[in-house]
């Protein structure tokens, strides 16, 4: 496992960190299994997990806290977040009301009793690295970073950071802390693979330019560098089986197809190479200049194993070269996995 400098902090984490979406009900992992895999990712020298209190609405969090049990605390940096409503965030959809509206956001009041109930399911006296999930447009970022700033002085969170923000809302933030001298944020957490390249053109750069550290989440694309994803694989045959009950898919988009496509075309060049798909991704990732750790979100302890085999592999430039042909430097190839809405352009604000 290689270790790198959390961007400024001078805090040393693992090239790849432990993120635990899938702990909980939303991705069916038991607490049993949790432990297991928690235990196993220390063990291989991971030092970094990252959860939120979005995730299986605080389960996850309550899961990671045990699972920590009897580990020593000053091995572990422990990241979590805050901003999304707070509840499964498999119905999200469904959650509508003033009890969804305030629970969530980057207001002082939400920041001030999203951390307490975080420390409390996490069972811990501090957080190592504190992120803002989402951009908030209905909250000035100076209200946010003040009610963290004094969260920060109290010793209840270590360091802050932000996840999928723009490159002008990194900048904006930074500006601020520096103007009205309140803690900056340290981290970015954006969505980044080979198919999921658009932050190479501005969010890589300027956090490199403000000396942030980056923790991509998605290296695998949600399963399309997995390999299940190929004709025969586990998502073709899902299909199948939705299709004998009766329950078909939803139609594949262009760009769905397209990336498919580009799929199948990295799984050739990576077998060529003499190595997986799955490790030809997370080396992509992490070989990046900009890029301290790479998030990855095991549902099963066989997934696990599988990525924490690919720690160390370096990709030749050559390789490289191929890869840029597949899929161009700054080319997410189906927008919305970018996972950033720009505001100018929902409907309210359009001419029409």
């Amino acid at each position: 496992m290689q270790y790198r400098t959390l961007g400024r902090t001078g805090v040393q984490v693992s090239s790849l960190a432990l993120g635990t979406m899938n702990f909980g009900s939303f991705g069916s992992t038991t607490e049993a299994e949790t432990t297991a895999m928690v235990r196993r990712a220390l063990d291989a020298g991971v030092n970094l997990i990252d959860t939120a209190d979005a995730y299986s609405g605080g389960v996850s969090e309550e899961l990671v806290g045990r699972a920590l049990k009897g580990v020593d605390r000053d091995e572990v940096v422990l990241a979590t977040k805050f901003r999304l409503p707070l509840g499964d965030i498999s119905r999200l959809g469904e959650m509508k009301g003033p009890a969804v509206m305030n629970r969530q956001g980057g207001s002082r009041r939400w920041i001030v009793k999203a951390v307490e109930d975080s420390l409390r399911r996490l069972d811990t006296d501090r957080i190592d690295l504190y992120q803002m999930h989402r951009p908030d447009p209905t909250t000035d970022i100076e209200e946010s970073l003040s009610a963290l700033t004094d969260l920060q002085r109290a010793g209840k969170i270590l360091y802050i950071g932000t996840s999928t923000f723009s490159a002008a809302e990194m900048v904006e933030a930074q500006w601020v802390s520096e103007r009205r001298r309140l803690a900056r944020f340290a981290t970015e957490q954006p969505p980044y693979s080979i198919l999921v390249r658009g932050i190479e053109a501005d969010v890589l750069p300027t956090a490199r330019k403000y000396g942030m550290g980056v923790l991509t989440w998605s290296p695998l694309a949600s399963g399309f560098l997995s390999g299940k994803y190929r004709p025969g694989g586990a998502v073709e045959q899902s299909y199948r089986d939705r299709l004998a009950a009766g329950r078909p898919m939803p139609p594949a988009t262009a760009d769905d197809a397209r990336k498919r496509e580009a799929a199948e075309q990295l799984y050739t060049l990576a077998e060529e190479n003499g190595m997986s798909l799955v490790e030809m991704s997370l080396a992509f990732v992490t070989g990046h200049p900009a890029v301290t750790s790479a998030l990855i979100g095991p549902r099963t302890m066989e997934q696990l194993d599988a990525q924490l085999a690919c720690g160390d592999r370096v990709l030749s430039g050559e390789l490289l070269d191929r890869i840029d042909e597949i899929v161009a430097p700054g080319r997410t190839i189906r927008p919305a996995d970018a996972h950033a809405v720009n505001p100018a352009l929902e409907p309210a604000s359009r001419r029409r």
